[in-house]
């Protein structure tokens, strides 16, 4: 069991709400936080940027994440979005292993 927080930014709640249900459904992620609007100031191009982005949390396993990874990049508008993962050294045994639980892909063990 090898649980990883992913951290990712989308530019509005609709596409970020359409990448969670998505990710839960496939059993890619545990859960995912879907958080408030928040102004995100960034270097881009040799400029400094400002946009308005609706952050992510995404509890899954490190074996799951090239797949998150991937539907990221294929829902995601920006060139070069935001993919982040933390890893999770340690929390509440329990809730780990709901992680685990949520995320065993359908037929196997």
């Amino acid at each position: 069991m090898e649980p990883i927080l992913i951290m990712t930014n989308f530019p509005d709640k609709k596409a970020a709400l359409a990448l969670a249900v998505k990710l839960v459904e496939m059993h890619l992620a545990a859960c995912v936080n879907v958080l408030g609007e928040c102004n995100s100031i960034y270097s881009w191009q040799g400029k400094t940027e400002t946009a308005t982005e609706i952050p992510l949390l995404i509890k899954t396993q490190q074996q799951h994440y090239d797949q998150v990874e991937q539907m990221i990049k294929a829902m995601h508008p920006y060139e070069l979005p935001e993919v982040i993962i933390v890893p999770v050294s340690g929390g509440l045994p329990a809730y780990l292993q709901w992680i685990a639980d949520a995320t065993r892909l359908p037929n196997t063990e």
